[in-house]
């Protein structure tokens, strides 16, 4: 698999990357066993980019991810958290964490924090969860109302640790892409991680995300390639954004299932590509939690897909702009 590096840095990434909010029991509970094996079937890929969070499972899925790499060499991958979210022990479990989205116990309350002592704090944290000695990359994880202190203290933490070598490469995640944009223009970020802004049903990272980021030689790697569901499987009752689709997003992804499909291409190998084609990005994130689902998303990285859907989704006024 193509490995690509971050900014003018060295740390390296897989073009198709494992995103770990899935076995941290995203909605939905998933066995140990079945996490380790999406871990597993990820390696055998070749994937060796996994990106993690505190948020995901209350440290749930950091846990999962780190035993399931443990025995893996070190040096052979590369792997990315986030800072923002501290996870403070409650005095007793109390009910499930569901109203935030994963399916556990809930034995901790999650507390903004984007404070200098804030971000080292949750570095070490984050090293003990996983059981590393060390984390390639780190995010500032939606700090959408916290800018003033994202920009003015929690960034500036971030590029200390990399200048100590504490980290590879620092960088920002978020849903949107104007706060993202800003991050390029003003400070020294290597990468940004930009989810659901640059998909086939979404291309509002081209007008100013990508252009800056290639323009200054930053990395952007994408995630939430198929809008949370709508792009897998357009159906009635799927998912955008985390939400149920409106009809005419649903219709649009019909249409474009249908282009694809015209040139012997699956959905999904062309929402996986699509991002690919803008010489910014790096990565695609995808997000599984299982290992047939790990596979499914390899052997759709894999397929070829030719520039003429590309122009035929263009043609029928299904994509803007031009990616490449």
């Amino acid at each position: 698999m193509r490995q690509n590096t971050l900014g003018s840095g060295e740390v390296g990434v897989s073009e198709l990357s494992f995103g770990t909010a899935g076995i941290g029991n995203l909605y939905t509970p998933v066995e140990p066993e079945r996490a380790a094996a999406a871990v597993d079937a990820a390696w055998e890929a070749g994937i060796r980019y996994f990106d993690t969070a505190p948020h995901y499972g209350l440290g749930l899925a950091e846990r999962r991810l780190g035993e399931a790499l443990r025995s893996r060499p070190r040096a052979e991958y590369t792997l990315s958290t986030k800072v923002g979210r501290l996870l403070e022990p409650l005095p007793f479990a109390d009910g499930d964490d569901l109203d935030n989205g994963f399916a556990v116990r809930g034995t901790h309350r999650r507390v903004w924090d984007f404070s200098a002592d804030g971000v080292r704090r949750s570095i070490d944290d984050s090293l003990e969860r996983l059981g590393t000695d060390r984390i390639d990359t780190v995010y500032l994880h939606d700090p959408d109302d916290h800018v003033a202190a994202a920009f003015g203290q929690a960034y500036p933490a971030l590029e200390r640790l990399r200048a100590e070598g504490v980290v590879g490469a620092i960088g920002a995640g978020m849903n949107q892409t104007a706060v993202l944009t800003r991050f390029l223009r003003d400070t020294d970020v290597d990468v940004v991680l930009c989810a659901g802004r640059h998909t086939l049903l979404d291309q509002s990272a081209l007008a100013e995300l990508l252009p800056e980021a290639a323009a200054r030689g930053r990395s952007v790697v994408v995630g939430g390639v198929f809008n949370s569901g709508l792009l897998a499987d357009p159906r009635p009752g799927a998912t955008y954004d985390y939400a149920a689709a409106p009809p005419a997003l649903l219709e649009r992804a019909l249409r474009i299932k249908a282009v694809a499909e015209r040139h012997g291409v699956p959905l999904r190998a062309a929402a996986i590509a699509y991002p690919l084609l803008h010489p910014a990005v790096v990565s695609v994130l995808v997000g599984t939690r299982s290992a047939e689902e790990v596979e499914d998303a390899a052997d759709m990285y894999g397929r070829a897909v030719p520039d003429a859907l590309w122009d035929d989704l263009r043609a029928e006024g299904l994509l803007e702009g031009d990616a490449r």
